[in-house]
């Protein structure tokens, strides 16, 4: 089984790049981030053999799944928290995960395994409330995981997105740049090590030398002043094999995230 996860960064601009990608990259899952549209927005690549399931509430965020393979009970929550910076104001639920089941049916191994589709929130700044709510969205995600939520996370569960989080210093290309910044804290990596403690493995160790994301400004790409913030955890599977498509951050029009793709093997 292949899974990609991908932040796309405005799918309708990049719809043809996505359409591209399925046809060469030969996955069978496909993880959207950062859609920026509406569920009624969102392009239709049902014609390309792939079902389709997305979240998206306005024009930011929004995540998406396009399978292959199956797509079924598709949902929207694990039991993580709303935001709204009025913190007095109803803490309403961001477009930013959905999960399904891939890959069950006849012929397949078990019921399938179940896939999410995941946009942590950025955290913005340390002394921001949007760091507290992140903190409490991936404790959220941990207790899922470990099926200590309502439901439970399935015996083989997969976790991808753009989770801005680098978990080791040799994941930024410079650990001064982000001193006093997000994405680096020892809270935020701690609330990666509760998703291992919860039985998932971080199947991007495997590419723990390559960045994800690279900034449009300051010709990051250009000088590989990049992130690895693109992750994929996985439990009741195994990764063999992991790649960073960085050909697809090249060219016009790309988005500043590169697709992750990683091999598993169900037991």
């Amino acid at each position: 089984m292949r899974i990609a996860t991908w932040n796309i960064n405005s799918v309708r601009t990049r719809e043809e790049r996505v359409r591209a990608f399925l046809q060469r990259a030969d996955v069978d899952v496909l993880c959207l981030q950062e859609t920026k549209c509406t569920d009624a927005q969102f392009p239709d690549f049902t014609d390309t053999g792939y079902e389709q399931a997305h979240f998206g509430l306005h024009s930011f965020n929004g995540v998406a799944i396009l399978s292959r393979i199956g797509l079924k009970n598709v949902k929207t929550e694990f039991g993580q928290p709303g935001f709204n910076k009025d913190l007095t104001a109803e803490q309403s639920l961001e477009a930013r995960a959905i999960g399904a089941t891939v890959g069950g049916g006849a012929g397949a191994s078990g019921d399938g395994v179940e896939v999410w589709s995941l946009y942590v929130p950025n955290g913005r700044a340390i002394s921001d409330p949007h760091y507290s709510y992140k903190l409490r969205w991936l404790k959220a995600l941990a207790g899922y995981a470990g099926k200590d939520a309502a439901g439970g996370g399935a015996d083989r569960l997969i976790l991808v997105g753009d989770y801005n989080i680098a978990p080791r210093d040799e994941d930024v290309w410079d650990r001064s740049f982000f001193d006093g910044k997000t994405h680096v804290t020892p809270r935020e990596r701690a609330a990666l090590d509760e998703l291992e403690r919860a039985g998932m493995t971080q199947a991007t160790e495997l590419i723990q030398d390559q960045y994800t994301y690279w900034d449009y400004q300051a010709l990051r790409f250009q000088k590989n002043e990049g992130m690895r913030i693109d992750l994929h955890y996985a439990k009741g599977v195994t990764a063999t094999d992991a790649r960073v498509d960085r050909d697809e951050r090249t060219g016009k029009g790309a988005s500043d995230h590169a697709p992750v793709i990683v091999d598993y093997t169900l037991p």
